[in-house]
């Protein structure tokens, strides 16, 4: 992501943190997603995860249950007011164990590997998610896992009404000039999820993908061999 393009995602996203966050942690159904593709990391007590995109740490709880105390959370988030949100819910839980990074999630790289590697709504706004899913994988230890939870527009039959406010609702979220888009950006979104799934599949083994929400919201998960 260029720099100009990486400041005015991080204005964006930093301005609107705060609701990002409530719509994070109150909207029906997405905690049993959250719940769902935390499974597919396979954690166990003394694991250590990284979130990439953790935003303002919806995931944490899911991530706690599964690696306890003894356990390491690293977020890692390229907003400042994003963070802030996520910091304040660490301190309001007392979690000492997890750990912010501001940095961008596609070329942050741990000191050491990890145990899993967790991505919720985030390979959409990677410039290479073919490439960065990859590097991921890289740091990941063997029999670890990793899982990606996103969405895009359904395939499902009957699913144009869902599709249009799918469209409604990727415009609203997207950077940028208002409509004035080169590419429709769910076009865009639709095929970098399915680059970063593809570079799942081609790599790990006991990948899993499942549709969810009409088929807009996809999970998917595997190991490192």
């Amino acid at each position: 992501m260029s720099e100009s393009r990486t400041t005015a995602a991080q204005q964006f996203y930093g301005r609107w943190a705060r609701l990002y966050d409530l719509l994070a942690s109150a909207t029906p159904g997405l905690s049993q997603l959250r719940d769902r593709v935390a499974d597919e990391l396979g954690l166990e007590p003394g694991d250590t995860v990284i979130e990439m995109g953790c935003g303002t740490g919806a995931n944490f709880p899911h991530l706690q249950e599964r690696v306890g105390p003894t356990g390491t959370i690293i977020g890692v988030d390229f907003t400042r007011g994003m963070l802030h949100q996520a910091r304040g819910r660490v301190e309001r839980e007392r979690w000492e164990n997890v750990h912010l990074v501001q940095a961008d999630a596609a070329a942050f790289e741990p000191r050491e590997d990890v145990d899993a590697v967790l991505a919720t709504f985030v390979v959409g706004m990677l410039d290479d998610p073919y490439a960065t899913v990859g590097r991921w994988l890289d740091r990941i230890s063997p029999g670890g896992g990793l899982a990606l939870l996103d969405a895009g527009q359904s395939t499902h039959p009957y699913s144009w009404p869902v599709n249009q406010a799918f469209r409604g609702l990727v415009v609203a979220s997207t950077p940028g000039r208002g409509t004035n888009f080169e590419e429709p950006p769910w076009n865009v979104l639709d095929d970098r999820v399915a680059e970063a799934r593809r570079a799942l599949s081609e790599r790990a083994v006991e990948t899993s993908d499942s549709e969810h929400a009409l088929g807009v919201v996809r999970i998917t998960g595997g190991k490192v061999p």
